[in-house]
């Protein structure tokens, strides 16, 4: 049985300021870059063949679909970013106050990996049919997507609607043994962004500018990115392809094994098709989309948690 203190811990206002404060931040984060998420998309769901540039991409997007098709899906994005973010950092937050009871002693990089990770999981099981549904609604409207994406796809509710009834619920947790790989990635992310920032407001007295949160945040987000980048590239392949091969209703078990053995056999495709270098296809636009983003995320996030917290002392 958890002792009522450890409870209070977990369900603490200080947990929700976190998570309120990094989906917020997050989707500030989001909607100033979006466009460079679109193009990274569409970079990493590009099959072998001529390897375009960030710039040529965002040049052929608004010359063939308009400016505004730079931001197509991005309302359902916001909405399952918010509910991912929320998830993530509240559950990251909630266990590193129950594993160190506030005692800055007690934390360290290889605890904040851990604790990253299980947050990672949780979240990753909770919020992939959002993200299954957002990979095929970013599609919509554009050359070769097919007409049932067009027509089904519609918002994010119809979606995950549309992908229950014709792929199962299997279906809506698509990708979901990539995205259980890619907790990595949220995880070294978070121990480099709680590394340096120990060390810095170690380094400064406890201060820490808001230009000093974006750097860290950038920083602590290239590290992950580079690492993680080839399963993130299968992930997003895997949930576009299953709504082009959804066949007859199956078994859980056979749709789980499908898609397991799918993880493996598309590295190796990718790999025999364009080398090692296809693994990294899309890294441009998704370096400087996801640094950029994460830097002002977190930037965001520490500034709006500071801002709660000095207005709930000041009607303590």
């Amino acid at each position: 049985m958890v002792a009522p203190s450890k409870l209070s811990q977990v369900f603490s206002y200080q947990n929700w300021v976190h998570a309120v404060s990094g989906a917020a931040g997050g989707c500030i984060a989001m909607s100033t870059f979006y466009p460079l998420d679109t193009v990274r998309s569409r970079l990493q769901l590009e099959e072998a063949g001529e390897v375009r540039s960030t710039k040529q991409m965002i040049k052929e997007i608004v010359l063939g679909e308009g400016f505004l098709s730079l931001y197509r899906g991005l309302g359902p994005v916001l909405q399952s970013l918010c509910i991912s973010n929320f998830v993530y950092f509240y559950t990251f937050h909630a266990l590193k106050a129950v594993t160190s009871n506030g005692a800055r002693s007690q934390q360290s990089a290889l605890k904040d990996l851990l604790l990253g990770c299980i947050a990672g999981i949780i979240n990753v099981l909770t919020t992939t049919p959002f993200w299954v549904v957002n990979t095929r609604l970013r599609m919509r409207n554009v050359a070769g997507t097919s007409d049932e994406v067009n027509k089904h796809y519609k918002s994010l509710v119809e979606g995950l609607q549309y992908v229950a009834k014709t792929e199962g619920y299997a279906g809506l947790w698509s990708g979901t043994i990539p995205s259980l790989m890619l907790v990595s990635n949220p995880a070294l992310q978070f121990m480099m962004y709680e590394l340096l920032k120990r060390h810095i407001m170690t380094f400064t007295g406890g201060e820490v500018g808001s230009l000093g949160f974006f750097f860290i945040g950038a920083i602590a987000k290239a590290f992950a990115t580079v690492l993680t980048y080839p399963l993130q590239l299968v992930q997003t392949k895997l949930r576009h392809r299953s709504k082009e091969t959804a066949a007859a209703p199956s078994t859980s078990r056979q749709a789980s094994g499908q898609r397991t053995e799918s993880t493996l056999q598309m590295m190796i495709s990718i790999l025999q098709h364009t080398g090692v270098r296809g693994l990294f296809r899309g890294l441009e636009a998704k370096i400087l989309q996801t640094v950029l983003t994460a830097a002002l995320m977190f930037m965001a996030y520490e500034k709006i948690s500071s801002t709660v917290g000095l207005l709930l002392k000041r009607n303590a």
